[in-house]
């Protein structure tokens, strides 16, 4: 008796969803800038005295601390998106590249029209771009057993 495996079906909707967020976070950290992290020039006062213990504790470091790795997760991240776009072939990176990774807000219309595809061909494209990436990235998510199609 041999045993069939199955493989999970993947939710196309909330995996296109999971990869659009990852292109829209890649944006964001492009124009991130931690001005929130910036050290206080203003004194603080406490009622309750320092308790020696031979550390130097600085708000400070710990800014700078916090913001170096918050730094380090950014590029981080912002490679990781580029290495996985690099992966696409020529037609799809286009897409994605022209669509969700340049600074300007277009719609698909547009993308299309300047790549000179037809309308179907670039929502097949873009779907089995995103489908990859996807995979690439390992954001895919996998439908439930008993969910209905």
């Amino acid at each position: 008796m041999q045993m069939a495996f199955k493989l999970p079906e993947i939710d196309r909707d909330a995996t296109r969803a999971a990869v659009e967020s990852a292109l829209e976070t890649y944006q964001m950290y492009l124009l991130m800038d931690l001005e929130e992290l910036q050290p206080k020039i203003t004194s603080s006062f406490n009622l309750v005295p320092v308790v020696p213990n031979n550390q130097f504790h600085s708000t400070t470091e710990d800014i700078a601390i916090k913001k170096m790795d918050q730094e380090k997760k950014r590029k981080e991240y912002v490679k990781k998106i580029q290495k996985a776009v690099n992966r696409l072939g020529y037609q799809e990176r286009s897409i994605i590249i022209n669509r969700y990774l340049k600074n300007d807000d277009v719609y698909d219309y547009e993308v299309y029209n300047d790549l000179g595809f037809s309308e179907r061909k670039y929502y097949r494209i873009k779907a089995r771009a995103f489908y990859k990436l996807a995979f690439i990235l390992r954001i895919e998510i996998y439908k439930q057993e008993g969910e209905a199609s």
